[in-house]
């Protein structure tokens, strides 16, 4: 075998006269009636060859049946290129190599999708033909990212204290929000495994067991519907401490990221995080998870129509509810009526009986409210809420409606209208309900999960009057608009577990069924502990400038939970059916 003495990235100028050779894939061909040139890829970049028929003629028509994805040894001299052929945008861009040998270590049928150019080819082609589309540079280098971010959590957590355990894939089911993948059993016929859709139960009982400092880059598996940031089997870093409280976590996670950041994407982000509140974040930007860098800021709007004539807004005024709206810069001469029309559809998706326009332009104050409303919009232009050039929309209903139904506005705005920017917008929200109302059930759930410590001065004073004003001990962390962890101190005390369980409805033999080897872990000291699982394919993806964490990892499924590429889920056997005393209804 010819094997390989440089990677197709490594040649410089500094190796002009060596002989050398590369192992690789065939990039292009140029055939210049005269000379042959063959750029050669490997993952560590691209080199260019040269054969010249002056040198040696039956090596150039040897090379004359190269094809593209042909994969190839190549011998030769490294020269400098001519001056004019110089290529700044490689890094091998001021040397080329003259081919003394070449070996075809194997042919390439023509690719169904382009590997060497970055196409619009269908995504199920690209996870198709899922081998092939990780040989583009794109895809390489963001795997190669998601390695160092991988490493440096490794060397971080390790250097300060911690352990990484691995915890078990076949668990048993238990109600954590989403769908269990359920995995039956041969040998106890009728049982089932669930897979894990986090290490949460394992962690504590690891805190339980004295391991006071555990990590573990964890797979997790959701029988889920699928988005841009979700798929079947995910990857997030689990963290959990004993003896602390959350600032404690919060510091290992900003210490954290600013070294992944650094050694990973050679970015220098500022710590320590900024940090709003759940009601906050709500407040102004109708998220929990807001990108602050577009501005875009909710406004209170319902002093101005305290006392308007347009019944329908005075009405939400008298029956205490809120009228608010954002402002879009720069947009009035883009927005045509059709486009505004568009958004009303979008805000009575999310739940609203209309959207109020109000635009700004050389021509004064247009709206859908003028008419009803023109003092009021008066007011609002002069105290310099809206400007010139600039589109406001208004909502009016309940508060928390219309904060929602804003909040969606504004992010869709954000994705639809806006090109991305540079830069990492990151922050901490804390100070999450405890609970939420379930309308459907009719009873409270956890906002969380049944394992976060409330604020205990709030579970007090509200237990028993209105326990969707407690407040928990969780935390998220954002980054440009994505939920990229989440964590909370836990509950240590079998009594207060206990009571939070009876809260959420659930009765002494579920809680004893589906949790009871916890509960029984907490009769025998556990110590105060708190932590957090971090998204790893959604970090790296945004690390990455990508929309979609398909694109951070190797094989993905589709929308609809298959692998176009291995044919799975699939159907099976008979015997392994019986084997398991399982039978498919019709």
């Amino acid at each position: 075998m010819l094997k390989r003495t440089h990677t197709c990235g490594e040649l410089s100028s500094q190796d002009i006269g060596k002989e050398i050779v590369l192992n690789g894939w065939v990039d292009r061909v140029r055939d210049l009636g005269g000379m042959l040139f063959v750029l050669v890829r490997d993952r560590y970049g691209k080199t260019q060859v040269y054969f010249d028929p002056a040198a040696d003629k039956q090596l150039y028509e040897s090379a004359l049946k190269l094809g593209n994805e042909y994969t190839v040894g190549i011998k030769g001299i490294v020269n400098k290129r001519p001056e004019k052929d110089v290529n700044t945008n490689m890094s091998t861009g001021e040397i080329e190599v003259m081919a003394k040998e070449l070996v075809v270590f194997s042919e390439s049928e023509t690719p169904p999708i382009y590997v060497n150019k970055e196409d619009d080819a269908n995504e199920n082609l690209r996870l198709k033909y899922r081998y092939l589309d990780l040989r583009k540079e794109k895809l390489q280098k963001n795997l190669m990212l998601r390695h160092r971010v991988a490493q440096a959590t490794r060397n971080y957590l390790s250097s300060t204290g911690f352990l990484e355990i691995e915890t078990p894939f076949l668990t048993k089911s238990t109600p954590e929000g989403a769908r269990d993948f359920l995995v039956p059993s041969r040998l106890r016929p009728g049982l089932f495994y669930a897979l894990p859709q986090s290490p949460q139960i394992f962690k504590q009982l690891l805190m339980v067991s004295g391991f006071d400092r555990y990590f573990q880059i964890a797979r997790c598996f959701r029988d889920e519907d699928f988005r841009a940031d979700r798929q079947p089997e995910f990857t997030q870093i689990d963290i959990e401490a004993s003896f602390v409280d959350k600032e404690d976590i919060f510091a290992v996670v900003e210490g954290l990221l600013k070294y992944m950041f650094k050694q990973a994407a050679g970015v220098d982000i500022q710590t320590p995080f900024k940090r709003l509140s759940y009601a906050d974040a709500m407040d102004r930007y109708g998220s929990d998870k807001p990108d602050t860098r577009y501005g875009m800021e909710l406004k209170d709007l319902t002093g101005y129509f305290a006392g308007t004539s347009a019944a329908f807004l005075k009405s939400v005024c008298d029956n205490g509810g809120v009228i608010k709206g954002f402002t879009v810069e720069n947009r009035a001469e883009k927005y045509s009526r059709k486009k505004l029309d568009e958004f009303t559809e979008q805000a009575k998706k999310a739940g609203a009986n209309g959207l109020i326009w109000i635009i700004k332009d050389k021509d004064g104050i247009r709206s859908t409210i003028k008419k009803m409303a023109e003092k009021e919009l008066q007011s609002i232009e002069n105290d310099g809420i809206i400007n010139s050039g600039d589109v406001m929309f208004v909502v009016a209903g309940e508060q928390r409606s219309v904060n929602k139904i804003l909040g969606q506005l504004r992010s869709q705005i954000i994705r639809d209208e806006f090109e991305k920017l540079d830069g990492f917008d990151i922050m901490w929200i804390v100070d999450f309900p405890m609970f939420a109302f379930n309308e459907e059930e009719k009873k409270l759930e956890a906002e969380h999960h049944p394992f976060t410590m409330p604020n205990l001065s709030d579970l007090e004073m509200y237990e028993k009057t209105d326990p969707l004003k407690i407040k928990a001990e969780c935390y998220d962390l954002v980054i440009n608009g994505y939920e990229m962890l989440s964590g909370s101190v836990r509950i240590h005390r079998k009594d207060i577990q206990k009571k939070v369980f009876e809260m959420l409805g659930l009765p002494e033999e579920e809680i004893n069924e589906k949790f009871g080897f916890l509960l029984d872990a907490f009769r025998y000291g556990p110590p105060p502990h708190a932590g957090c699982a971090l998204g790893l394919d959604r970090l790296v993806a945004v690390m990455c400038n990508e929309d979609s964490i398909k694109e951070v990892i190797a094989f993905p499924k589709t929308a609809t939970g298959t692998d176009i590429m291995a044919d799975a889920p699939n159907i099976v056997g008979e015997r392994q059916l019986r084997d398991l005393k399982i039978s498919l209804n019709p």
